[in-house]
């Protein structure tokens, strides 16, 4: 396709002749809407531009979320979506379609799972459901769930949680050597494109799993301790973002909240519980700006 050279002039009068409504402009032209708003910047246009759903403001203010979601910032700013304890194979049904909306709606580059993407209820030092599955069978349904999320999400940062190292801790319990573990995504069934690790930064931000830490401020105390921001999951029953500033920084801490089914059998231990699970995930934009993204399922909500 060959690229034209547009003059001032000309764009003006696109703009005028659709009434500054930028969308009807570019198509008329045959550009991308892309296109056509970095002409609009390149020759400094900004009079004009109507505060329409499909126009888009050219403005050096700190964009809101709105700005952040629709329009041109959707494009200039790095983004990372998080997403929260799964415990597969008893996350949510409509988690994963969540999260992608979540996804598409920020146009996040980066993913990164908070930990706890499986569950292992099967092996755990705790408890379990006699009814339950075996360590087979939810090892190969856990793995047959991850393999959506992997079709979704192909290449992934994850972080990993307590439960996802639990088939390690059960082979150190029973004198078995390190190298009989083939590693977790050999485990799971997972690509060689998901990495993990105990924690990650990216922009200045750690991202963890949250092991260690309880109660709804255990976002805050995480990034205080670390002295940055830091994003965790872990805790269900809370989610949040806390921002906190000294003489010299400002910090945020996050938590994710979750994405399990609590009517699944391996969640039934907090039926009793006053807090219920926080289903969600956050954003974080640029290492400066964390969003919690609760997935309601109130009443009217169609996730319910």
């Amino acid at each position: 396709m060959k690229r034209r050279n547009y003059e001032r002039k000309e764009i003006v009068n696109y703009l005028e002749k659709h009434g500054w409504n930028i969308t009807q402009a570019a198509k008329e032209l045959g550009i991308p809407k892309t296109s056509f708003l970095r002409a609009i910047k390149r020759f400094g246009i900004q009079q004009g531009i109507v505060s329409e759903p499909e126009a888009v403001k050219i403005t050096e203010q700190e964009p809101t979320r709105e700005e952040f979601t629709t329009g041109q910032e959707k494009k200039k700013k790095s983004r990372v979506l998080v997403i929260g304890d799964m415990h597969e194979p008893f996350a949510h049904r409509n988690y994963l379609e969540f999260v992608r909306e979540v996804y598409n709606e920020f146009g996040c580059d980066k993913i990164v799972f908070i930990g706890d993407v499986v569950d292992n209820h099967s092996i755990s030092y705790h408890d379990h459901n006699p009814d339950g599955m075996s360590p087979g069978s939810e090892l190969q349904q856990a793995k047959k769930k991850l393999q959506k999320w992997a079709k979704a999400f192909p290449e992934a940062l994850v972080c990993i949680g307590n439960h996802d190292e639990l088939l390690y801790r059960k082979a150190v319990t029973h004198g078995l050597p390190n190298e009989v573990f083939r590693g977790f995504n050999g485990v799971y069934g997972t690509p060689v494109t998901w990495q993990w690790r105990l924690s990650w930064e990216l922009d200045n931000v750690l991202y963890q799993h949250g092991t260690g830490n309880s109660g709804e401020s255990a976002h805050k105390t995480r990034a205080l301790k670390n002295r940055q921001s830091t994003v965790i999951g872990h805790v269900h029953s809370h989610a949040g973002v806390a921002y906190m500033a000294s003489e010299k920084d400002l910090i945020f801490g996050m938590n994710v909240g979750c994405g399990i089914d609590i009517k699944s059998y391996a969640m039934l231990y907090g039926r009793n519980f006053v807090c219920r699970p926080t289903l969600g995930c956050g954003v974080v934009l640029e290492g400066k700006h964390a969003f919690f993204i609760p997935m309601d399922l109130g009443t009217k909500i169609k996730w319910a």
